[in-house]
Order: C-alpha cells, then sequence, then structure tokens
C-alpha cells in the first residue's frame, strides 16, 4: 500500500515545527532558571498597546548582592516612574512586600508635593545626577524623610534610558539636625539674658558712676578762677571727654538690650537704630517702617531686631555702601528687607569657606529667623549690593495680642 503524497510533503514541515517548540522551551526553561538564580529579573506590565515584558539582566552576581547588602533603598525606574527593580531595603522602609513594589509607580510612595518636586528632574536627568529630600509615604501612612539620588542608566533596548534611584533614610540626620539647631537656640536665649545682665550693669552702674563724675568735674571746672585758665580749660576738656565716654557706653547698653524694643515695640526700636547708625556712619539710610496690626512674640520681635543689628554691622564693615535701604511690613507675614548698594559678595563662597566671625555672623541670622519659624534668605552680587529678606508668618505662635499694638 502506498503512502499518499500529500503525508508525505507534511513530514517536513512538522519537523521544523517541532524543532523550533522545542528551542523555544529550551529557551524559556533557561530564562525561569535565570530568574530563579537572580540572573535576571524580569516581570510583565499591561499597558495600552499589550502586555510588555522587562528584563533587567546581572551581569555579575556579586553585584546583584551588593545591591541588596545596601542600607540605602535602590531601584530602577521608567520615565514614567514605573519602578522595575527595587531592593528588599526600600521594601523596608516604605513597609510594603517586594512583589507590590516591583510593578507599581514610584509616584505612590510620594505626597503630591513630593512628585512635583521629581518631575522635572526625571525630565532632565543628565549624567551628573540630582539629589532632592522629600517625604517618603509608607503603605501604614507613616512618613519618612530621605535624601532621594537620581542618576540616568544606559538604555538597554529601552525607547527612554531607565533612571537609577538611591533612598537614603535621613530620620537619623533630621533629629541631629534637631538637636543642634536647640542647642544654638539654647545658646542665643543664653546669649541674650547675659547681654541683658550686662546692659543692666552698665546702665545702672557704669554709666551713673560716669554722670556723677561728669558733675564733679563741672563743678571743678566752674571752682577755678580766671587765674587758673590753663586748669580750667583742662577741666573743661576732661569734662566734654567723660560726657562722651557715657554717651558710648549709654549706647553699647542699648544695643546689648535695648529698653525701647520692650517698651515701644519693634518699628521705634528699628528706627531707633537706624538713625543711631546713620548718625554715626554717616552712610544714607531709608527706613520704610509700616506700623503692624499686631504685636510680635518678644521672640519674633527680638529676632527681627537682632538680624537688623548684624545686617547693618556687615555693611559699615564690609559692604563699602553709599544707601542702606529698610522696610518692614506685613501682608499675611511679616516682611524685613535690608538692601545696601555696596560692593556685593559670592554667598556660596562666603558658605563654604571656613566659619570666622562674619560666617557666624550670617549663620546667627538664618538660625534667629528659623527659631520665630520664618525663612532667611540673602541675594548678593559682586558690585551690585546685598540684599536680606526676612518673612515671619503670623500666626498664633507668633503674635502676642494682648501686648497692644504698635
Amino acid at each position: 500500500m502506498k503512502t499518499p503524497r500529500s503525508k508525505i510533503s507534511l513530514r517536513p514541515v512538522l519537523s521544523r515545527e517541532l524543532a523550533k517548540l522545542r528551542a523555544h522551551v529550551a529557551e524559556t526553561e533557561e530564562m525561569h532558571r535565570a530568574i530563579r538564580t537572580g540572573k535576571v529579573d524580569t516581570m510583565v506590565v499591561a499597558g495600552k498597546q499589550g502586555s510588555h515584558v522587562f528584563t533587567l539582566k546581572g551581569s555579575e552576581h556579586a553585584y546583584r548582592v551588593l545591591i541588596e547588602s545596601m542600607n540605602e533603598g535602590a531601584l530602577t525606574i521608567t520615565r514614567d516612574k514605573l519602578i522595575l527593580y527595587a531592593n528588599q531595603t526600600f521594601a523596608r522602609m516604605v513597609k510594603c512586600p517586594l512583589e507590590q513594589v516591583t510593578g507599581n509607580s514610584f509616584r505612590r510612595f510620594l505626597s503630591a508635593e513630593g512628585r512635583a518636586t521629581l518631575r522635572p528632574l526625571l525630565k532632565r536627568a543628565d549624567k551628573s545626577g540630582s539629589k532632592i529630600q522629600v517625604l517618603l509615604h509608607a503603605s501604614d501612612g507613616s512618613q519618612m524623610p530621605v535624601q532621594i539620588s537620581i542618576r540616568p542608566l544606559p538604555k538597554n533596548g529601552f525607547k527612554n534610558a531607565p533612571v537609577g534611584l538611591v533612598v537614603t533614610d535621613m530620620t537619623a540626620a533630621k533629629r541631629s539636625e534637631e538637636l543642634l539647631r536647640a542647642l544654638t537656640q539654647r545658646v542665643v536665649q543664653v546669649q541674650e539674658a547675659e547681654r541683658k545682665r550686662v546692659a543692666l550693669e552698665l546702665h545702672d552702674n557704669i554709666t551713673q558712676m560716669l554722670c556723677a563724675i561728669l558733675i564733679r568735674s563741672q563743678t571743678l571746672a566752674n571752682k577755678l578762677s580766671s587765674h587758673d585758665e590753663p586748669l580750667k580749660r583742662e577741666a573743661v576738656k576732661l569734662r566734654e571727654m567723660l560726657g562722651q565716654t557715657a554717651e558710648e557706653v549709654e549706647r553699647i547698653s542699648r544695643n546689648l538690650r535695648p529698653s525701647v524694643l520692650d517698651e515701644l515695640g519693634l518699628v521705634s526700636a528699628l528706627r531707633a537704630t537706624g538713625t543711631e547708625f546713620a548718625k554715626r556712619t554717616g552712610l544714607s539710610l531709608k527706613l520704610a517702617c509700616k506700623p503692624l496690626t499686631a504685636r510680635l512674640t518678644a521672640e519674633c520681635e527680638l529676632a527681627l531686631y537682632r538680624i537688623l543689628q548684624n545686617a547693618l554691622e556687615n555693611v559699615e564693615k564690609h559692604a563699602h555702601a553709599r544707601r542702606v535701604t529698610v522696610c518692614l511690613r506685613q501682608r499675611a507675614f511679616v516682611e524685613l528687607t535690608i538692601h545696601d548698594d555696596g560692593i556685593g559678595f559670592d554667598p556660596d563662597h562666603h558658605a563654604t569657606r571656613p566659619k570666622g566671625k562674619d560666617g557666624i555672623g550670617l549663620l546667627s541670622m538664618r538660625e534667629r529667623a528659623t527659631y520665630v519659624g520664618g525663612s532667611f534668605k540673602i541675594t548678593s552680587i559682586r558690585g551690585a549690593g546685598t540684599k536680606i529678606d526676612v518673612l515671619i508668618p503670623l500666626t498664633p505662635r507668633t503674635t502676642a495680642s494682648k501686648r497692644g499694638k504698635l
């Protein structure tokens, strides 16, 4: 009996198809084996154009072990924030099983503010990388302050290069920063208490003694007759020197602890300081201080007063300015602006050089603003002067209406 020709012609076709299927099965088994041994990470993501398979190949097992043993979270995400890979540390950070992290959106673990901050950095991510600090939201509702380091990765077949993220827990650093700030605030409080004590000593003792000596010298000069003209001239000079010394001691006492700040309020204290500065230095000082609708707390008023003092001291010593403008105004916050037309400086270079007396002055101004819940910003351009801007929000913590209006 003969075999039909049609059946004989199908055998080679079936053999080829069977060989292809066997090769595909072998390839699939090899892929599964690679996934189980950690050589390849893979996942299937459903998209608008159907399902897509993403594979992340690890060239060396040691490199993968290193990533998994890091104390920082490590992720690979697409430009659309889809998490292609995450290590166990990141999963612990967000308190979520790793299988629920991979394939999810990184947006899930950020607030709206954090998403807005991250979005432009992902779009323009370059080889130099960038860093941001945000709050990481865990699955149980808790939050963790973190620093995210962002760097683009090789495309490896992707249309747009994926992005590598290293997430560092900043909880301990933030706690240390808060402790340091609390210590700084305590130092400022002790410093102010000591200034007040010294100011009272100068006013109640030294100034009183100088005034008594001044009166006695005036009496002595009056008793000298015209025959003792040289001695009388010396007595008059001595009286003038004593008068100048008493005025200088009184000025130092006022700067240490201005009584006008406690008695008449911030606006009066700023005006008195500005008038004294212009008279003593000969610089033109324009003061635009609008009365505030409510009295600030003693801490807020003292912070703004000290910031003005330090700023004017810097202008006098370093700015080589001709004009200074001081503006105090109120909106939803109290804003103090100090602007001079001096030589200016580079704030970035100034911030990185060793902290001398001047560096501590800027740090002190910034810490005083932060202590009362405000912000401190300094803008300076060489040859174009310096501008200091302090903002303190009006909240129940910063206002003291019972003290009355200015």
